[in-house]
């Protein structure tokens, strides 16, 4: 099940990019109504139709070249050598933004069942004339989404 907030959060996106852990081929098929989806398989992608992911993958957007995994401690490549701008992978549920000399990291966090007490989370990244920033949003869950407040 895909949340409504993280569809609302992607609507005006012209790329989305999954990585992985995406749960149901649902999630892909709401994401497609929006834009063209890149997605990679995570390590609790199973059955069938996730086989069919790949675990990498590469993305174009405006110039710039993305590389997707869904594991950063199994990047094997270094990505400013290979010409990437950015690296985008997830697996760890934790939003982050990190430059590290000419190339940025982006861990969008997790906008699906929250994940420990990590904030449920999408990135964007913008692409325009000199302009290559992500930005992390957090999404204000519906009172049907929100984990009920412990009393202690």
């Amino acid at each position: 099940m895909i949340r409504p907030e993280a569809l609302d959060a992607l609507r005006d996106s012209d790329l989305i990019v999954h990585c992985g852990d995406i749960g149901d081929p649902a999630v892909l098929s709401a994401l497609q109504t929006i834009a063209p989806v890149h997605a990679i398989r995570g390590n609790n992608d199973k059955g069938g139709w996730a086989c069919k992911l790949p675990t990498d993958r590469v993305a174009e957007i405006g110039g710039h070249a993305i590389y997707v995994l869904h594991d950063l401690s199994e990047l094997t490549l270094d990505p400013y050598a290979a010409g990437f701008s950015a690296v985008v992978s997830g697996h760890s549920h934790k939003p982050v933004i990190e430059k590290q000399g000419n190339v940025l990291f982006v861990n969008p966090g997790s906008a699906g069942p929250r994940r420990f007490k990590l904030p449920v989370t999408v990135a964007t990244l913008t692409v325009g004339l000199g302009r290559f920033e992500a930005k992390i949003m957090e999404l204000a869950l519906s009172p049907q989404h929100r984990r009920p407040k412990s009393s202690n």
